[in-house]
Formats: structure tokens, sequence, C-alpha cells
């Protein structure tokens, strides 16, 4: 993990305008919905949704603009703190909004009913520009003159400090519906600085961009929670993040008084070109929903000695090394005939600030290519891939074993490969502890 610190100042961000402007005036906007300006219930009640909006599925409204359309009351006279990064943006179709894209900072900051006095940014920083693991130092926000409290530092959560003078803590950030993204965890630590500080936290809620429906992989074991897992959640868990906070509010309890503003016209089965919002890459190496789709599976290569294809045109999307043989491999995976994917022999050359293998060098590898996303599992086609990986490589292969397992919820899935065990054997517990999930979060969900 590097420990480069960058300040973050924080300048706007103006061809993300653009293409705000160029999808909204092609999807147009959700309608205003019904609900009451004092805004959705905590955890354990789901808020109302007008019948029209749970029907839309080209057009949604995010959280954001939700709160500042109908649900001012959660903040109306208070001072504000604001955890967010690029992809906090608002339409400005609420009442009294510029009509058009701007961040959820300018939206917030210049809205007369409240105070904006504080930001707060994860991992990758305010801008989203910090490479994975590079930390990130607290600043002063340009435009606003506001200060930003990295919480990828020397700290992970709200300190005291930061929260005097804050009556509320928003959290709105767009995530990719993995365990190992971390900014859900970030979001679980300032949730638990607010309750400890005695101040309500609001979850201005957003997309799963990967669907609602499907969970998949193994259920962490809390003995192994980290940053990029901090509790026993599926590595593809299916909930926004208003979701997931009502369930760690609900079922692993994080005491803090909480709200969640519901995101307007999104459906469980909906994925993120279904929404009308424009995709803003949550870090340097998300580019796309493409690369989401792959990542709860790929990502565990990280632990690896292979490429995930950081800084390329699709990281995630596929793995590599020199000395692997990509034809082999894809022909060996593609023997497994895994629902909705295949595989393809594939050549990329790494770049040095993203995963640090092979920078510079071809590496030859496979390509994930989706053929359903409706049946692919990409987490058990990324145990296919370490298993037939491993076996070409011999003795080249390199478990980076503390990051792995820390991915993996555990030693399991690293053990099971190492005595080459089946696909089968490997996932054989995955149905039971997914079903037992499934059914512990269904309390919690926010949407059809």
């Amino acid at each position: 993990m590097r420990t480069e610190t960058r300040p973050q100042p924080f300048y706007p961000a103006a061809a993300i305008l653009l293409l705000w402007l160029l999808l909204w005036a092609t999807a147009g906007c959700a309608p205003r919905g019904d609900g009451p300006e004092g805004g959705p219930e905590l955890a354990g009640s789901v808020p109302p949704v007008s019948a029209g909006a749970a029907q839309l599925q080209s057009a949604a409204l995010a959280g954001v603009d939700v709160l500042l359309s109908d649900s001012l009351g959660l903040v109306r006279g208070r001072r504000v703190g604001l955890l967010t990064n690029q992809t906090g943006m608002s339409a400005g179709t609420w009442p009294g909004g510029p009509g058009t894209p701007t961040s959820t900072v300018d939206a917030l900051h210049a809205h007369p009913d409240l105070d904006l006095v504080a930001l707060f940014s994860p991992e990758h920083g305010l801008e989203g520009g910090a490479q994975a693991g590079e930390k990130v130092a607290s600043g002063t926000h340009l435009g606003t003159g506001l200060p930003v409290y990295s919480l990828y530092t020397e700290t992970q959560r709200p300190l005291p400090h930061m929260l005097e003078g804050v009556d509320v803590l928003l959290f709105d950030i767009q995530d990719v519906g993995a365990r190992y993204y971390t900014y859900v965890w970030t979001m679980a630590l300032a949730m638990q600085a607010a309750g400890q500080a005695g101040i309500p936290f609001v979850v201005l809620d957003r997309p799963n961009p990967i669907g609602g429906e499907h969970v998949q992989g193994n259920v962490l074991d809390p003995a192994h929670a980290t940053f990029v897992g901090l509790y026993p959640v599926p590595m593809r868990h299916g909930l926004t993040p208003g979701e997931l906070a009502r369930l760690l509010v609900g079922e692993y309890g994080v005491e803090v008084e909480l709200r969640v503003v519901p995101v307007r016209g999104w459906r469980r089965s909906s994925w993120y070109e279904d929404t009308g919002l424009a995709w803003i890459p949550p870090s340097p190496n998300m580019p796309s929903v493409e690369s989401a789709t792959h990542y709860p599976g790929t990502c565990l290569f990280e632990g690896t000695n292979l490429s995930v294809g950081r800084g390329t045109e699709r990281p995630f999307q596929w793995v590599g090394a020199p000395w692997l043989d990509g034809t082999v491999l894809a022909d060996a995976l593609n023997a497994y005939a895994l629902p909705g994917v295949r595989f393809e022999a594939a050549s990329f050359t790494p770049w040095q600030p993203g995963d640090g293998k092979w920078p510079g060098q071809a590496v030859q590898g496979v390509r994930f290519v989706v053929t359903d996303r409706t049946l692919y599992d990409p987490t058990r086609a990324a145990v296919a891939a370490l298993l037939e990986a491993k076996r070409l490589a011999g003795e080249r292969w390199q478990w980076r074993g503390a990051h792995f397992d820390a991915l993996a919820g555990g030693p399991e899935l690293r053990q099971g490969v190492d005595e080459g065990r089946s696909l089968e054997e490997i996932t054989a517990s995955w149905d039971e502890e997914l079903a037992a999930f499934s059914r512990m979060r269904e309390p919690y969900l926010l949407y059809p």
C-alpha cells in the first residue's frame, strides 16, 4: 500500500457537468414524489414511493434531489456535514434549483435553508483522482472555503473535533455493490462517529449499479473484518448504501439516529443504464458499469501476482501475467460452461500507478465477457479463474496472502485453491450462507 499523501483542493468538474446535461436532456427527470417534508423514516420502516415513480425504468432521481425536493425537514436550519466525492451530483431540478446538474457540495452550500459547514472525503479523495491505497491529506475546498477532512489518511473515521459544530452528517457517494469497495465502510465508520457525537446520520441514497436482485459469493467471516469488509456481507451484496446502512443498524448494532432519503424511480431489477443518471467513475479504475459487473469476482486477483488491468481501458475485466498462455487459460475456463459469461484470450499492458504489477509489460491472460448478466455470477467465475491460472502458473504463482484473505473474508478460499479442490467443493457452503443473508436483509430493503 502506498503512503503518498496528497492535499485535496477541489475544482469544478466541467466535463462531468456537461455529461450530466447531455444525459438528463435525453432521459428527462423523474417527477416530484408525494413524500412528506419530514422525509423518510428511521431504519426499519420503508419510506413511501408514489406509484408513478415506482414504475419508472428510464429515469431516476438520486437521494440528494429527493432531499432538496421534499425532505428538507431533515436538514432545515441545521449545520450540515457532508461525506461525498465527485459522484455526489444533483440534477439541480429541485424547487429553486439551477435546473442544471451541479455537485452536491455546491447544491447544499447555495441552499438558503441549511448551513453546510464541513466536508469529508473517502478513499481516492474528494475529486476521486488518488490511486488505490494512496493517502489523501485534509485540505480546503477551493470553491466554498470549507474544511475538507480526509477519512483516508491517519484516520478512517470522523474524529470528535471534526464533528464540532455539525448538527447532522450526510452521505452522498456512488457505491459499486461489492464488499471490497471501501466507500460503504467509510459510511459505516462515519455512522458510528455520528452516533457517538449524538448527531443524526442521513444517507442520500444512490442505485446499486449492478442491480439489487443478485446476492453472490461468500459471506465474510467476522473474525477477518478489515476495511475491505467490515461486516459479514457477501462479495456481491445487492444493496444500496441506504439499505446497507439500515442493515448495519438493525442487525449489527451500529447505534445512530439514521434516516435514508431513497432514490426515486429505481427498482431492484434495474442496472445503472436504466436510471438515466450519468456514470461518473467512482474511482480511477472503475470507468464503466462493465468493470463494476466483474469487480465482485476479479478484485480477488488483487491478492495475487496477476494484474487486473489497472490503468488500462478495461480494468477488472481481464487478468493476466507475462508468463500466462491466454489461449490455454481461456479454453480451460470456457470448458466450465459457466452461465452468462465467456472467456477470450487477451493481451494488455498494465500502468505503473495502477496495481504495480508488470508495469509497462505486455501481459497475457483472459478477458471476462458477459453474455447474459442476469445469469452471470462473477464470484464463481473468478474462483474458476483462480484455480486454472494457478494450475497453469505453477511455481510462478504468488499469493499476496494477507491481502487476498482480507478480500476473500478469510483464508478458506485461498486454502481451497492451494489444495486443488474443485469449484463445486470450494463454493459448496455459499448457497446456504447466501440464503441466510438474503432472509436477513429482507426487512431492510427499500425498493421493489
